[in-house]
């Protein structure tokens, strides 16, 4: 499976690729448009039965990608049969020409999978502005539709589908967990991408879960809104944020679970926790893979009015190209956290403020501790796995966000992203 990133494999990649299930009812195919890239394939499509429910999320840039406009107008309905990704190719800012590739694309997919066009989710990544062409979609469709017909797709199917969608990734993003709701086994896997223009709400990222579990419409976005907050908007790179970005989750209902409809339900308690820690270590394995990075920061904050106050103020600290540039260099310089705090907009008096490197309290009640070690607290930033804890207070709220460093890799990849 050919990756579509020049560059080489990130150093805080997993191992490997992790063992995906077949979730039933989800078809798995993917297939070359030859649209960007030549010798990979750059097209995924997923096929789910009749009574399938999807939620999730899309990007808040002013300036959306075509798939993401038409992908809203599907997500109010809640229901779907299909999704089709294609890479390199962002469609966005292409008009009238990037509407009618929109519409070919899923008249092409309901064709050949016997659903309707608004049914179809789509979702595109890539390059910005260029128009794209359907023919070579629509030329592969038929087998497309064929090969994800022939029965769920297992852990190569995955592995395959999470290439399909890479653009500058250095490494394939899954996760998957086993779990139950009232008594069902219920079964979640999903695969992401992203490796640059990552900032929150969300990241030029693309996320993809399905589940077997039969979750009710409202149900899933409520799910998808929650998992999304504690991940995929916990996570920057760079601060800027993508036309395209897009998280879904669809339930195909097979395993036969009693359907749910309210969030509150106890019974929902073991699936919440498995889907929240999918979506985390997907949104962290993103932020793992962040263009040029050496090394994985995590923020926590506590202490906040509320959570997303605290989630607001860690990504400050984790946005900030003197933070990050400091982990970089491995330079302790506890003081641009507290210039990152300081810039966040709230009224956090320095004496309230707590800052940890590490295990390390290195500043608290307005100034550097006596006892401080910078050669400790510059040993840890010099590691792969940087953790910074700031107290802002004494209001319940907290929040844990990752970033990376920010190396002349990023700077490298970016100058030469077209070419």
């Amino acid at each position: 499976m050919t990756m579509a990133s020049k560059h080489p494999r990130s150093p805080l990649a997993p191992e490997r690729f992790p063992e995906l299930p077949a979730i039933a009812g989800v078809g798995i195919a993917v297939g070359a448009s030859g649209m960007r890239y030549k010798g990979r394939d750059d097209l995924l499509l997923m096929t789910f039965p009749e009574g399938t429910t999807v939620g999730g999320a899309t990007t808040t840039s002013s300036i959306p990608g075509v798939p993401v406009v038409w992908t809203r107008r599907i997500l109010p309905g809640g229901r779907a049969r299909a999704l089709l990704v294609n890479a390199g190719n962002a469609n966005v800012m292409t008009g009238a020409p990037g509407e009618r590739f929109a519409e070919r694309c899923a008249a092409a997919v309901a064709e050949a999978t016997g659903c309707r066009t608004d049914e179809v989710c789509l979702s595109s990544t890539g390059v910005i502005g260029q128009v794209p062409d359907a023919g070579p979609v629509e030329k592969v469709m038929a087998d497309l539709a064929k090969a994800a017909a022939a029965g769920p797709g297992g852990p190569e199917a995955w592995a395959r589908a999470a290439t399909a969608i890479a653009t500058t990734d250095t490494f394939i993003k899954g996760a998957a967990a086993e779990t139950e709701i009232d008594g069902t086994k219920v079964r979640i896997a999903g695969i992401a991408k992203g490796s640059g223009m990552i900032a929150p709400n969300m990241a030029t990222m693309l996320a993809f879960l399905a589940t077997d579990a039969a979750l009710g419409p409202e149900l899933i976005r409520d799910l998808m809104r929650e998992a999304n907050d504690l991940s995929f908007n916990s996570i920057s790179v760079d601060g800027d944020m993508s036309t395209s970005d897009m998280s879904l989750m669809f339930a195909t209902g097979s395993a036969g679970n009693t359907a749910i409809d309210d969030l509150s339900d106890h019974r929902l308690a073991a699936f919440r926790h498995a889907l929240h820690g999918i979506a985390i270590d997907l949104a962290k394995q993103i932020a793992a893979d962040g263009e040029g990075a050496t090394k994985l920061l995590t923020v926590k904050v506590a202490g906040a009015p509320s959570d997303r106050d605290a989630r607001l103020i860690a990504l400050k600290i984790a946005e900030s190209p003197l933070v990050k540039t400091a982990v970089a260099g491995g330079d302790a310089n506890w003081g641009r956290i507290a210039m990152a705090v300081g810039k966040s907009g709230y009224d956090i008096p320095p004496e309230v403020l707590t800052i940890r490197i590490g295990d390390q309290v290195v500043a608290a009640g307005g100034g550097v501790l006596p006892d401080y070690d910078e050669a400790a607290a510059s040993a840890h930033y010099a590691g792969r796995d940087v953790r910074v804890t700031v107290q802002v207070g004494d209001g319940p709220g907290a929040a844990e966000v990752w970033s990376c460093d920010l190396t002349r890799g990023y700077i490298d990849i970016n100058a030469d992203y077209r070419s």
